[in-house]
């Protein structure tokens, strides 16, 4: 018996328009910089504009990239409400892959822009096997005073009685064919910009460390510290973190050259110190384990994994042949690709935009 476990970043499924950007003009999109408007409510007509032609050709990019991942199960973030979930299931997810994902979970978290983690979840499997969620909880009320995780590193605006999560850690319990396989679905801690000479990954890493650490408490405050070796779980989501990356350096006309760097430190350590959680995407060779292309610029330019699928010990074992595959199609074309990775991209996918995401999804098999 298998299940196709996917997660993806879909990148703001929205519902609601941001007209911020004419008070604020880092938040404005560049395309109106372009043109002379001459007051807030012209701004706002053509930003629901821009925004719904936009949105139709991402959305389509979206819906082709998670029917090409075919999950069973498919861990979502940056929804931003369960009528945003439905909208697009019915109208997008529906024409390419017909009653595929009747089955939908999500509850409010904690980010501060409303985008939220959620599951779709099929009613069988391929082979028929019945998926049920027997239950459901979120974690987003959990305090760093709770798992006593407050540390001098978080920053002066940390307070001990601020909730670990950004968005949440949500917790699910199914049943596959009958078989047990718990699910914990997260969206970590952005890098945000730079402080006190750090980078913004550095700088934010505390935060995200701490997330994880919650996490791996909540797994062994369910199953018992040093008992969850034999359990199945999976912790799916975009962990916003890297423990290797790939720079890039070069140009197009000289010829690009990809170097595999390894991180001194990673929030993920916490995942991998003394063989907690596996990271089956280190099957794959290393310079085609990423999930998301970063650019400031060609002086910072690097491919990494973002994206996880984290197995549990006994889950990993059971399934030590099988690799977990990237969906790459509705990447840009702006995105640079190691030699022979290149894919044929989703009809009107552009340079920059529209695109499936910034965020390529992730899929694998597992036998359960």
């Amino acid at each position: 018996m298998s299940l196709r476990l996917a997660t993806f970043n879909i990148e703001n499924l929205m519902t609601r328009f941001d007209f911020t950007g004419f008070r604020n003009q880092t938040r404005q999109d560049r395309v109106l910089r372009l043109f002379d408007i001459r007051n807030e409510a012209e701004y706002q007509r053509l930003e629901e504009a821009r925004t719904v032609a936009h949105t139709d050709d991402t959305r389509q990019h979206s819906a082709l990239a998670i029917a090409d991942a075919d999950a069973d199960i498919l861990c979502l973030q940056e929804t931003d409400n369960m009528a945003a979930l439905q909208a697009f299931e019915y109208g997008y997810l529906f024409r390419m892959v017909g009653n595929g994902y009747r089955q939908k979970y999500l509850i409010e978290g904690n980010d501060s822009r409303g985008i939220d983690v959620s599951v779709l979840m099929r009613e069988e499997t391929r082979d028929g096997q019945k998926i049920e969620c027997v239950d459901i909880r979120s974690h987003a009320g959990v305090t760093y005073r709770d798992f006593d995780l407050h540390t001098p590193d978080l920053g002066q605006g940390a307070n001990p009685d601020d909730r670990i999560f950004k968005r949440d850690c949500l917790e699910m319990d199914l049943r596959i064919g009958g078989r047990p396989l718990t699910l914990y679905v997260v969206h970590f801690k952005s890098m945000g910009p730079g402080r006190e000479g750090l980078d913004g990954r550095q700088s934010t890493m505390p935060v995200r460390r701490a997330e994880a650490r919650a996490v791996r408490r909540i797994i062994e405050d369910r199953f018992g510290k040093g008992h969850t070796a034999d359990k199945s779980f999976a912790i799916c989501g975009d962990m916003n973190d890297y423990q290797e990356k790939l720079a890039i350096e070069g140009d197009k006309r000289s010829g690009y050259r990809f170097v595999p760097q390894q991180e001194a430190a990673s929030a993920l350590d916490v995942f991998t110190e003394d063989g907690f959680a596996v990271n089956p995407m280190l099957r794959r060779p290393a310079d085609d384990r990423w999930t998301l292309y970063h650019s400031r610029g060609p002086e910072e330019r690097h491919l990494c994994q973002l994206d996880y699928i984290w197995l549990s010990p006994a889950l990993a074992t059971r399934n030590a042949e099988r690799v977990p595959e990237i969906i790459r199609a509705g990447q840009p074309f702006r995105t640079i690709f190691p030699p022979g990775q290149d894919v044929e991209r989703y009809p009107r996918v552009g340079w920059d935009r529209p695109k499936a995401s910034d965020h390529c999804p992730v899929v694998m098999e597992l036998d359960l």
